[in-house]
This record gives structure tokens, C-alpha cells and sequence, in this order.
């Protein structure tokens, strides 16, 4: 433990709160997804908390929140662990403040649903499907990941084809955050004032409380269609977007993807590029003529327990950034970006993309949208030739090609997406955060002398 902190005071003060401070335990607790990125498993293997607390109330959050503030120990915060950038890595040590007990469904009404940050989302969408209501939108690790962290850390995905990112209006619409003060307080935030915690990386403060838009549920149906060409898949993809098919996700995926792709088989074959989607029961003769009309063939379309008896992954398991989890499975040697392409997508720009690059980049895309535009993001696999080759990668993509680079490679808010200081939620992590205690390296925007002396 580093000794500059009380620890045992520091315990103490917790009255009976479980806590951990086995260096295996410790170890497991302090990483995430950053392997990713070579970049980060250089800057962060390694790096790990001194104590990991696991509150099982709001009242224990409080409590730990109190003590933090206390002792002036650095805290960070965890959910599933599943995020990318090193977001629950504690780079000064402190303590971790595992939040998955709080798990709680509180509310589920017409249209709306409030829950606490721990809550697996998998579970908290099942609950929500038991009213005949859905989640607008999750990430691709459904499974593991946390309402809280996704709210923290997330911007968009499976989902975001039909309702856009999380920030668009409307889809967040309630965080209540504990402060990091002596005296910690509640703060219950609504409207855009969400935008001051949402995609902060928890730096700002505790969010023990989530409301989320619901919508009616669909019993999605599992799909991929097949064509001889990615420009082909791609024009398709962007067209049932464009013309309206009712469907959760729609992603391309080329063909050189098939060997990480290994449940599927003859389904997802080596020689044919694939339109992974979940598309609305009623909708799959509209899918199914379109992607014949422009020279595509179905290759499966199964219910999600149909997937499940199959053996196979759900379309959702197929895209954003489960696609680089399946190729690293197999082959270390990628890494990836995250793209995003100019209004209006043109896929001309992708098939010059990949003349250029090669064997280099492998390419999948996926349809969303964002402000109430049609945005077209690549979260291409990237063969690892050193920090300076994928620099030069980024300003080429960049400055030829006009796409906008969201750089996995960092740690920071502002370097891996906003590119700009947050000035509102720095003035939050004022009120929420006075010490600078929480998840500290993470955001440019506050500096040392920002921090409340007592």
C-alpha cells in the first residue's frame, strides 16, 4: 500500500464495508480493456489500486466518499470493467470503489426506467423487456457491462442506428451523483445539466442513480446478409438505413473478418463480405428483397433464442467493438481506431481506403446516428507498427480523407474524443470533486491549483 495514507484510519472509518487488499485481487480490479492498445498496455500494465472497496448501499457510498475526502486518497471508480481506455485504471493508486452491488432495478413506468449505476445492463434490459419495454441502445458487451459505466465512459452503439448516442437528447434523463467531500452531498441532475457527468470517465463524481428512456420492445431478429464485395455491403447497409428498414444495428463487416468470426462457419464464409443486423419481425421480406435487389443473398435470420439453441453469437456480439475482440482472440498483432466519416457517407471513400491500406486494415462499419443526422462510424483493425506509424495513420485518415479520429491510444477525455477541454464539467467537478481526488491523470481540464485547500 503506498504509505503516504493512513490506511488503517482509513479502514477504520469504514465500519464493517468490505474491502480487499489482495495484490491479485487488486490486479484484476485495476485493468480493463486498455490491452487493446498497445500504446496503453505499455503506459498502464501494472499499474494498481491499494484498496478495493465494495459498498453494498448508496449509505455505503456516502460512507467511503466521506473517508476519501478524509484522508485525500485517490478513488476510482469500477463497474464491468469492459471499457477500453483505461478509465477504471487508478494511475495514482487509492482506492477502487467497485459499485456492481449496486445493482438495483428501482422503477420501471411507461416509457422510462431508473436504476441504479452497478446494474448489469443485460439484466437491467431483461427487467425492462418484462413491461414489453426495451433499452434505446448498449454497448456490444451487454453482458458484463454496467448502466453506470457505460453512462460514464460510452457514447453510443448497438441501438444507435434507431436513437442516436447516449448525449443526444432525451435518452439520459436523470443521474444522481454523490460528492467527494467530508460531508458529501446528493446532487440530482436532469436535462442537458447531465451532459456536466455523462462522458466524464467518473472523474467528476459518484453516480449511484440512472434514468433512461424506454421504448417498446421488438423481438429483433438475428440476421447477416452476404455480398460479393464490401463496397456492395456497404451501399446496402447505408440504403436500409437510409430508406427506413426498421432495424437495432446494422453493420458491415468484411470478408477478411471470417477466421475471428468461428462459430458462424459456412454462414459467414471467407470469400463473402456480411451485413450483420437485428431487424424488426415484420421488416425481414423488406430486408431480405432489398439485399437481393442490390445482389446480396440472407445466410441465416433466427430469433435470439433460435441464435442461442444454434450455438451462434447474437448480431449484437458482431459489431462495434466486438469485432476487435474477436480478431485479438486469434491475433495479437492488430489494434484498432474508431472513424468517423463525413456527412453525407459516400462508400467510395472506404474502397479508396482500402486500396491504399491493404492488407494493413481490416474494415467494418457501422450505421448510427447522431443530432438526429445519419452518421456512419469504422472501428477498423489496424496491424501494430509502432506508436509513430498509427500517429501517421490518424493525420492521413484525418487530413486526406476528412474523417474524424476518436484515439483509443489515450487515456485522457479530451485526446481520446471531445479534443477540447469540458469547461462545464470541470466547473461540476468543482462542486463534486473540491480535492481532485477522483480518478486522477484521466482529464486535461483540471490542474493542480484548482483543488480546495483545507
Amino acid at each position: 500500500m503506498t504509505t503516504s495514507h493512513d490506511w488503517e484510519a482509513f479502514r477504520a472509518s469504514l465500519s464493517g464495508i468490505r474491502c480487499h487488499d489482495d495484490d491479485k485481487f487488486l490486479a484484476a480490479r485495476s485493468r480493463d480493456y486498455f490491452w487493446y492498445s498497445p500504446i496503453l498496455n505499455e503506459q498502464l500494465d501494472g499499474v494498481t489500486g491499494d484498496l478495493l472497496v465494495v459498498p453494498q448501499s448508496v449509505e455505503d457510498v456516502i460512507a467511503v466518499a466521506a473517508a476519501v475526502a478524509q484522508y485525500k486518497i485517490p478513488l476510482t471508480l469500477r463497474g464491468g470493467g469492459t471499457g477500453n481506455y483505461g478509465q477504471c485504471v487508478p494511475l495514482e493508486g487509492g482506492v477502487i470503489m467497485d459499485l456492481t452491488r449496486l445493482d438495483k432495478v428501482l422503477e420501471i413506468t411507461d416509457g422510462h426506467v431508473k436504476v441504479q449505476a452497478g446494474a448489469r445492463i443485460s439484466r437491467l434490459d431483461d427487467a425492462a423487456r418484462e413491461t414489453g419495454q426495451e433499452l434505446l441502445m448498449y454497448p456490444s458487451t451487454r453482458q458484463m457491462a454496467t448502466i453506470g459505466g457505460f453512462i460514464a465512459g460510452g457514447s453510443g452503439g448497438i441501438g444507435s442506428l434507431r436513437h442516436g448516442m447516449l448525449r443526444d437528447p432525451g435518452n439520459v434523463t436523470y443521474l444522481k451523483v454523490v460528492t467527494v467531500e467530508p460531508t458529501p452531498r446528493l446532487i440530482e441532475l436532469t436535462g442537458d445539466e447531465i451532459q456536466k457527468v455523462q462522458h466524464a470517465y467518473g472523474t467528476n463524481g459518484i453516480v449511484v442513480e440512472v434514468g433512461l428512456a424506454l421504448t417498446k420492445s421488438t423481438d429483433w431478429i438475428h440476421t447477416a446478409a452476404l455480398f460479393d464485395g464490401y463496397g456492395e455491403a456497404l451501399r446496402f447497409a447505408a440504403s436500409a438505413q437510409e430508406e427506413g428498414l426498421d432495424c437495432y444495428l446494422l453493420t458491415a463487416v468484411e470478408r477478411r473478418f471470417s477466421p475471428y468470426y468461428t462459430k458462424f462457419g459456412k454462414l459467414f464464409p471467407a470469400d463473402r463480405d456480411a451485413v450483420f443486423a437485428m431487424v424488426a419481425p415484420g421488416e425481414m421480406p423488406r430486408f431480405t428483397a432489398k439485399a437481393e435487389e442490390m445482389g446480396g443473398r440472407i445466410s441465416f435470420a433466427k430469433t435470439k433464442p433460435e441464435i442461442r439453441a444454434a450455438g451462434l453469437q447474437p448480431a449484437y456480439e458482431c459489431g462495434w467493438n466486438h469485432t476487435t475482440l474477436q480478431a485479438l482472440k486469434v491475433d495479437k498483432g492488430w489494434t484498432y481506431l474508431q472513424v468517423a466519416y463525413p456527412q453525407t457517407f459516400d462508400p467510395e471513400l472506404v474502397e479508396r481506403q482500402m486500396a491504399r491500406y491493404g492488407d494493413e486494415i481490416f474494415w467494418h462499419h457501422e450505421m448510427a446516428r447522431m443530432g438526429g443526422r445519419i452518421q456512419i462510424f469504422a472501428l477498423p483493425l489496424v496491424r501494430y507498427r509502432g506508436k509513430d506509424a498509427i500517429y501517421r495513420l490518424i493525420a492521413e485518415l484525418e487530413d486526406k480523407d476528412g474523417c474524424t479520429i476518436f484515439d483509443p491510444h489515450v487515456v485522457t477525455i479530451e485526446d481520446g474524443g471531445m479534443k477540447e477541454i469540458d469547461t462545464a464539467q470541470i466547473e461540476f467537478k468543482k462542486l463534486a470533486d473540491p480535492y481532485g481526488l477522483m480518478n486522477p491523470g484521466k482529464t486535461r481540464g483540471w490542474t493542480a491549483d484548482m483543488a480546495r485547500v483545507d
